[in-house]
């Protein structure tokens, strides 16, 4: 596989199972089945609903897309989506779908410091699947990817007997050096843009078999359950900062915020110590869900979503800047939308992550090949 995404999802199953999930079952949706429509007519009910990109040249239709793109180095990654690991259809619809294979894709673009140019899916879909759910699925990919100017150019369909979504982006780096996980130094600032805890604490809801449309809970638990099954990486901000000149290390926090500053501390070699008094404000706002949900020490597992919770796709990134200037009076000026939330302390042979100088030992985010990681039930 190409790409730098790991995994996703921030917990396992409540069934046991090695999926992201239990199984879940489609609503009957109105119209034909994949099965009633050749591969051509499912493509015509398909492709008028995709967006075409601003470097997109000759669009879906041909063998190959073309793109005519600023800069000659392009970053690839690719990433999937699966029924039962990682999205059950009894929670999400088409759209939904379609907008999560977008976010998390060109999530991973932007963290390299690209800017999104196209999107290719391949889809694997049952012959039982209504054809208006897949239709909404190309319709939840438009809404993502027009207005960050991310043109859908192709890709294939295949049938099978599980719905399986693949999508590889392209991003352009616009003449920039790429933001690479192994940039972090000692004394650089440790930095974030984006929600924390937000989707771990929507998942836990809809797996207590709660739902965005019943309004029996908070209007913030409405909020948190739709952040999980629409993630909203803050693309804009993240790419303002990377032209204005942010350099550094970055990588998007799909498995959570200590998992993947483990990565970032692995890959450069340096100690990372997370302060947790600047995440108060992101475990403030899972409070009056925890409370509801009958948590018995509600701070406290708000902490831990905010901490082990992934699938947010906000950016966690360090700033190339000197060690004098990496915290107190004289810290930089931060990019808008990020937040500073801790620090690079010193060189670490193996990488090291702690909260308050302190390991952490409450889970560590989400790993598909390593279930006794998982934090969420």
């Amino acid at each position: 596989m190409v790409g730098s995404h790991e995994t996703q999802g921030p917990g396992a199953g409540a069934d046991g199972t090695g999926g992201r999930f239990a199984g879940g079952t489609a609503g009957r949706v109105p119209g034909p089945l994949v099965r009633d429509l050749s591969e051509a007519e499912l493509l015509a009910r398909i492709v008028p609903l995709l967006p075409r990109g601003e470097t997109t040249i000759v669009p879906s239709g041909d063998d190959s897309a073309v793109l005519g793109l600023s800069d000659g180095r392009v970053t690839v990654s690719t990433d999937m989506l699966v029924e039962g690991v990682h999205f059950r259809r009894d929670w999400f619809n088409g759209r939904d779908v379609g907008w999560r294979v977008a976010a998390q894709n060109i999530a991973d673009a932007v963290a390299m410091g690209a800017r999104p140019r196209s999107l290719v899916v391949a889809m694997e879909l049952p012959g039982d699947v209504p054809v208006a759910w897949v239709a909404d699925i190309a319709r939840g990919l438009a809404e993502y990817c027009g207005p960050l100017g991310c043109g859908v150019d192709g890709g294939d369909l295949v049938s099978g007997s599980h719905i399986a979504i693949s999508a590889t982006i392209l991003g352009d780096l616009e003449g920039r050096t790429p933001l690479r996980r192994s940039a972090a130094a000692p004394g650089q600032p440790l930095i974030h843009c984006g929600n924390l805890g937000r989707a771990a604490a929507g998942f836990e809801l809809l797996n207590r078999g709660f739902a965005p449309d019943r309004g029996a809970f908070p209007d913030a638990a409405t909020r948190l359950m739709q952040d999980f099954l629409r993630p909203r990486p803050p693309v804009p901000a993240v790419l303002s900062a990377v032209r204005a000149g942010l350099r550094g290390a970055m990588m998007d926090v799909s498995d959570g915020l200590i998992r993947d500053a483990q990565r970032i501390a692995a890959a450069s070699g340096v100690h990372i110590d997370i302060h947790s008094e600047t995440l108060n404000r992101h475990a403030q706002d899972l409070l009056e869900v925890a409370r509801h949900l009958g948590r018995s020490d509600p701070l406290e597992w708000a902490y831990d979503c905010v901490l082990s919770g992934g699938e947010d796709h906000g950016f966690l990134a360090t700033m190339d800047v000197s060690p004098e200037r990496a915290w107190g009076a004289r810290i930089p000026h931060l990019p808008e939308g990020f937040s500073l939330i801790g620090t690079v302390e010193a060189a670490h042979p193996a990488g090291l992550v702690t909260v308050d100088g302190r390991a952490w030992n409450r889970g560590n985010g989400w790993d598909h090949f390593r279930r006794t990681s998982q934090t969420l039930n």
